[in-house]
């Protein structure tokens, strides 16, 4: 039992709070039914405790880290058969929240689940956060512990104006995320999912080190 769930049953209202929290809950599911039947595919947008979250364009530097990690993160799951990977636009339902990290990754275990028509995702292996001014603070908190909560092994914050990589893994006592490391150009990033898939942050940035980096892969 959490901490949190403790001191609340230690309370003599515990009924009544619980019972507000539950109508709450309820009132959100029916905005996030109606939040799916409003988003379409030109709308990037997420659903976070109960309110629906716009993202504004994203600058090149964001988007040119995210396609670069996607091809070569796609490209080793494809030759070494180790799964799937989901470039943005993958909406991943979790207990109570909706988001669209930019990028994913399913196991072979969790990709066995995965069929053409699927429009909602499960929990992934890994996710990839680009950090921007607009999503910073709920990739550093809300998503941290959400991601988390609901078995996503991995989880990595890039900066794009920093060019760092901060990894973070699940602790098997406390089931929350602890820090992995954080890299910088120079140095290179390892994943605890797929220990073999090792590249240069430099890689992620610069597209002269993605080339170099994707090649090493191919062969």
């Amino acid at each position: 039992m959490t901490e949190l769930a403790a001191q609340l049953l230690e309370s003599s209202q515990a009924p009544r709070i619980i019972q507000q929290v539950q109508a709450i809950l309820n009132e959100e599911q029916n905005r996030r039914r109606s939040f799916y039947e409003w988003m379409g595919n030109s709308k990037k947008a997420e659903f976070i405790n109960g309110e629906i979250i716009m993202h504004a364009p994203a600058l090149h530097r964001h988007n040119a880290a995210v396609i670069s990690l996607g091809t070569l993160l796609n490209t080793y799951v494809n030759t070494s058969n180790e799964g799937v990977v989901v470039i943005e636009k993958a909406l991943v339902e979790l207990t109570r929240n909706s988001y669209e990290p930019d990028l994913c990754y399913f196991g072979l275990e969790r990709a066995g689940g995965l069929t053409p028509e699927l429009l909602y995702y499960p929990a992934p292996d890994l996710i990839v956060e680009v950090l921007s001014e607009s999503t910073k603070k709920n990739d550093r908190n809300i998503k941290f512990e959400d991601y988390a909560a609901h078995g996503v092994e991995e989880y990595w914050i890039i900066d794009p104006t920093r060019q760092t990589v901060e990894t973070f893994g699940i602790d098997a006592d406390t089931k929350e995320y602890a820090a992995l490391g954080t890299f910088k150009v120079g140095q290179s990033v390892s994943s605890l999912v797929l220990p073999e898939f090792t590249i240069p942050v430099k890689a992620i940035f610069d597209s002269q080190a993605k080339g170099v980096a994707l090649r090493a892969l191919l062969a």
